[in-house]
């Protein structure tokens, strides 16, 4: 294919290894989707367009991006765009990042069914810190969640991120500051035991409306033995660094393609951070197969939202509570009569990354400009797994 760098990527160990993991694997449509685009990606079987620079004549040809939130290469962007959108929109005070993880027990449950799983997850995360703002310091707080499956060498690992406000909405309806520490804003062991009762709870609840609870009773008896943990760091003071902050987590993926060392004949090695090590960074060696069928964990079901507000960091809720996080201003008469022309996509990216993919990469002076339309190739109909193969070594 067309369009592919030199360097390791995801794409060469899905067309390396694909075959023996579709042969080998039981997959799910939204999987063998994902690996499928992730092949296609910046490829000529996506289309593109033949560039040509206004100024020494330098040619380039530009294939299109497969979109896949699950690829690496598609990524960069959404987030710089996601964080200047939020940050419009986040409270000028400190906020608190806090995780919450479950223990590996719990794992087989999350593979029988990681929707169910997933949204559990998410309502204990926020139903404790709900909670926990009404009984220690009497308002409506919010949160900003965002779910990771992973761990650094691609193990099942889920845990949510969350950005609290040191703010919050009290019942006489007026904003109040909170937050009596420097390094967390709850009590992080009632936190624990709180979030840990909340979510078993729901998972045995969900299990029995299933008729499943007998399968992994076994799991859930060991959940209850074990020790939870939820991680909370020093608050940060800036609302821009905050949201920037959790940027680095918004738009990740199971793994970037820089991390990617090598890729032999029947191993891929790869880059990951030991955290039990002082987060040193050390290789990992695993077989090509097992490498993909890890990756292919951490594919979010069909539709699945990963990162989501609550509370006052809800719009539904902002409408519903009339809340306003800056004081209403009059429109300057000046900027209503010349109003300002309205961004493109183009500027904002060129804004937000400092990139500028119009440039000529060659004289640095002249405009890329389209000349030549390449039309995007046309998958043969059929069954995707099958279609899968024919692209795969």
């Amino acid at each position: 294919m067309a369009g592919r760098s030199n360097s390791h990527e995801l794409a060469d160990v899905v067309q390396r290894f694909g075959k023996q993991l579709v042969e080998k694997e039981n997959l799910s449509g939204q999987q063998i989707k994902t690996l499928f685009n992730i092949i296609q990606c910046r490829t000529s079987n996506l289309g593109g367009h033949k560039e040509k620079c206004t100024c020494c004549g330098e040619e380039r040809y530009s294939y299109n991006s497969c979109g896949d939130r699950h690829c690496p290469k598609c990524q960069s962007n959404k987030q710089a765009v996601w964080v200047d959108k939020v940050t419009r929109s986040t409270l000028a005070v400190k906020h608190y990042h806090i995780v919450f993880t479950v223990p590996h027990c719990l794992n087989d449950i999350c593979l029988w069914n990681q929707s169910a799983y997933y949204k559990i997850l998410f309502n204990a995360v926020w139903q404790t810190l709900y909670s926990f703002g009404y009984t220690h310091y009497g308002v409506e707080t919010g949160a900003i969640a965002v779910l990771h499956s992973w761990g650094q060498n691609l193990s099942l690992h889920p845990h949510i991120h969350c950005i609290v406000p040191a703010a919050g909405y009290s019942l006489k309806g007026e904003w109040k500051h909170i937050g009596k520490y420097e390094n967390y804003l709850y009590p992080v062991h009632q936190l624990s035991n709180t979030f840990k009762g909340k979510f078993l709870d729901s998972v045995k609840r969900k299990l029995k409306v299933l008729d499943a609870i007998e399968c992994f009773r076994a799991q859930i008896e060991k959940a209850y033995q074990s020790k939870w943990v939820v991680y909370s760091e020093a608050s940060m003071a800036s609302a821009q660094n905050v949201i920037h902050y959790l940027g680095q987590y918004t738009h990740r993926v199971a793994i970037s393609n820089p991390r990617i060392l090598d890729i032999s004949e029947t191993h891929v090695k790869f880059i990951a951070k030991d955290y039990r090590d002082g987060a040193k960074q050390k290789l990992v060696c695993l077989d090509g197969a097992e490498f993909l069928r890890r990756f292919c964990l951490h594919i979010m079901p069909k539709r699945f939202v990963r990162i989501r507000r609550y509370g006052i960091y809800n719009p539904i809720t902002q409408r519903n509570m009339d809340l306003q996080f800056e004081p209403e201003q009059k429109p300057d008469i000046e900027e209503l009569a010349n109003p300002k022309a309205k961004e493109t996509k183009a500027e904002m990216i060129i804004r937000l990354t400092g990139f500028d993919s119009g440039q000529c990469p060659k004289c640095k002076r002249g405009r890329m400009l389209v000349v030549e339309e390449l039309p995007r190739i046309r998958s043969p109909a059929g069954y995707l797994p099958s279609i899968l193969l024919t692209f795969l070594k």
